[in-house]
């Protein structure tokens, strides 16, 4: 048993490594859910642009999800956050980076076709203007604690964000 969590834990490492594609790379990329019901899950990531030219994140896919959205959250006042898609994808500036990071500008996973337990692996492709698709292999981390503070100190709690209307239906 020793040696499959061994193996296990190597398959985490290779899988956070850096991806590339043409200027653009991904680091420190891992995906989670609110709960192991959840229909929705984020996947969260550091977009680095390593060219002389601007790029932007138009799109992205995965096969553990019915829907992939580019998301942000807005604050509509009162203390209330709201998801919302960002339809033109997000800016990653020449020699510059865009974090995708809980409490902001995240990959949303919706319609989860499977739960995402600590450790999986989840394929995401991502589409950039000029540097075109790359996907990457994304752990599951479920613990991670980063992003949790929001403006103000206040607790993010990702079960209860409005994400405004997904088929048809306020959540």
């Amino acid at each position: 048993m020793t040696l499959f969590k061994s193996l296990l834990g190597v398959a985490a490492l290779c899988a956070a490594l850096p991806a590339f594609a043409g200027d653009i790379e991904v680091k420190d990329a891992y995906a989670r859910t609110s709960s192991a019901m959840a229909k929705s899950g984020a996947a969260f990531m550091v977009i680095e642009n390593t060219g002389d030219a601007d790029d932007r994140l138009v799109s992205a896919a995965s096969d553990v999800a019915q829907k992939v959205e580019l998301h942000t959250h807005m604050d509509m006042g009162d203390g209330v956050m709201k998801m919302m898609e960002v339809k033109e994808g997000f800016a990653v500036p020449a020699h510059g980076h865009h974090a995708l990071a809980r409490g902001g500008d995240h990959v949303m996973l919706l319609g989860l076709t499977r739960e995402l337990k600590q450790g999986d692996m989840v394929s995401v492709t991502l589409t950039f203007e000029k540097a075109g698709e790359m996907t990457i292999e994304v752990p599951v981390d479920l613990e991670r604690q980063d992003g949790m503070q929001m403006g103000g100190g206040m607790g993010h709690d990702h079960s209860k964000m409005n994400h405004g209307q997904m088929n048809g239906a306020s959540n």
